[in-house]
């Protein structure tokens, strides 16, 4: 038995696949200690804007708003929450690309202050994944800060997922509790479901990580910017264009980030490498 993906006939999703995917996520779930379910009515709508409240600040202009959060679910969106017994300690959202991207765009994501660490990410994405495959959806893509180490080792390494192109200050100046005004880089990353990199990592057997030759490169990353920002802001600041410079034009000629290092940042294979292509398909 298959699920036709999203795009068309000739897409399939053998059913297996599906059941593997709400396996996984059901054992991370447990793992972290939470229940993570789909969220629909008002009340929870509500919930989910205090929360992110809690994580970004900015009561005041929230990331989202309680009527554009009901839409989205209406419409048949993914907005799920992570919850311990009745407290709700994570949240995640994402909204359909278009049609023949057969792409779902993860938005927002997080976990309740102080609880970072706890696997509750984890068990929101792994949700969100057997959510998508259940609809025939074989990829998600989301983007994040490259100088937050911890983002950049959860996303590659730890889901799988790749990069696949340098945002330069895609969201412009966000005056909130984590970007602070900074400008706002992103890396775009995509999550092949079923690849094998992928299914590795969500069954928690991550595949082998390239240790980087003579055709890639090293670019380092702040080991803790979060930390920086707070002690030395003027350090802080300095990191952006530092890796802008070198990562940005690197990808932008077709180099592709294959790893992240916690002490030695990301490796780029340079462009010319025999690699799969880990480009978004056109």
């Amino acid at each position: 038995m298959s699920i036709e993906a999203a795009g068309g006939p000739g897409l399939s999703i053998e059913a297996s696949a599906v059941g593997l995917a709400a396996h996984d996520a059901a054992r991370w779930a447990a793992k972290a200690g939470v229940a993570v379910r789909e969220l629909r009515d008002l009340d929870e709508a509500h919930a989910v804007i205090a929360l992110l409240v809690e994580i970004w600040g900015r009561p005041e202009n929230p990331l989202i708003t309680v009527e554009f959060l009901r839409a989205l679910t209406k419409a048949g969106n993914y907005v799920a929450g992570a919850y311990d017994g009745d407290r709700l300690v994570g949240v995640c959202i994402g909204f359909h690309e278009e049609p023949a991207a057969r792409t779902l765009h993860s938005h927002i994501a997080g976990v309740a202050p102080g609880l970072a660490g706890h696997g509750i990410g984890m068990a929101l994405k792994l949700h969100q994944r057997a959510w998508a495959l259940a609809r025939g959806i074989v990829a998600v893509e989301w983007t994040f800060d490259p100088l937050v180490s911890r983002n950049a080792y959860f996303n590659i390494v730890k889901l799988g997922a790749l990069p696949v192109e340098y945002l330069p200050n895609f969201y412009g100046a966000m005056h909130d509790a984590i970007n602070g005004g900074d400008d706002t880089d992103r890396l775009l990353v995509r999550w092949e479901l079923l690849s094998p990199r992928v299914r590795a990592a969500c069954s928690g057997t991550p595949c082998e990580r390239p240790s980087g030759g003579p055709s890639s490169r090293r670019v380092a990353a702040p080991a803790d910017i979060e930390a920086l920002r707070v002690h030395d802001a003027a350090a802080a600041r300095s990191w952006r264009p530092r890796l802008r410079d070198e990562l940005e034009p690197l990808m932008a000629a077709g180099g592709r980030v294959v790893d992240y290092d916690r002490e030695l940042g990301y490796l780029v294979e340079l462009a010319g490498t025999d690699l799969e292509p880990t480009r978004r398909p056109s």
